[in-house]
């Protein structure tokens, strides 16, 4: 199931891609986009939204 957030301060590549690593280190089965352009975060994997939501605000980051 692929689940979409939205994470209004992904501001730049380097964010971006630091959001995905953090992600990856604790899913490493997950497939993970971050798009800049919407400011989106889009995870497929078998672990619960509430997991990808701690991860992202661990990263620093807010989501909306």
């Amino acid at each position: 199931m692929a689940l979409k957030l939205n994470v209004p301060t992904i501001d730049s590549p380097e964010s971006a891609k630091a959001l995905k690593e953090t992600i990856l280190t604790s899913e490493p089965d997950a497939k993970v986009d971050v798009n800049l352009d919407t400011k989106t975060v889009t995870v497929e994997s078998q672990a619960s939204e509430e997991t990808f939501r701690q991860l992202i605000v661990a990263a620093g980051h807010q989501l909306a």
